[in-house]
């Protein structure tokens, strides 16, 4: 089994911010699960589009800064048919890129507050 660098998950997180700050994802956040016992993963990076179209565009946005920049792809991709909730699985990331009204409803930040949240500022 090949051990990845500890800091990896943290660099594979700031590409996925990238590419959700590359199509003006909203309100990016990104929730660190590593001090919690049992987490699914080490972070939970989350935002949201208002339309189908920008969420589709972001999901694609993200796998290609991913691919770019550190070179992995997602293990898996779940919501791309109907996209009000994408996500996509990085193992140690998991992408949440939602509808705004989707995002509402399912709150995964209140769902995960344990988590230290980080609130991403927008940048160009």
């Amino acid at each position: 089994m090949i051990k990845k660098p500890k800091d990896s998950s943290s660099k594979l997180a700031e590409a996925v911010i990238l590419g959700m700050q590359e199509v003006k994802g909203k309100e990016i956040c990104a929730l660190d699960l590593r001090k919690l016992p049992n987490s699914v993963s080490d972070f939970f990076i989350i935002c949201h589009g208002t339309s189908d179209t920008q969420v589709e565009a972001i999901a694609r946005s993200v796998q290609k800064i991913v691919s770019e920049k550190i070179g992995e792809n997602p293990l898996h991709k779940e919501g791309t048919d109907k996209a009000e909730w994408i996500l996509l699985d990085y193992f140690d990331v998991v992408v949440h890129i939602f509808k705004e009204e989707a995002r509402s409803f399912y709150n995964l930040e209140k769902l995960w507050a344990d988590a230290d949240v980080k609130e991403i500022e927008y940048q160009l």
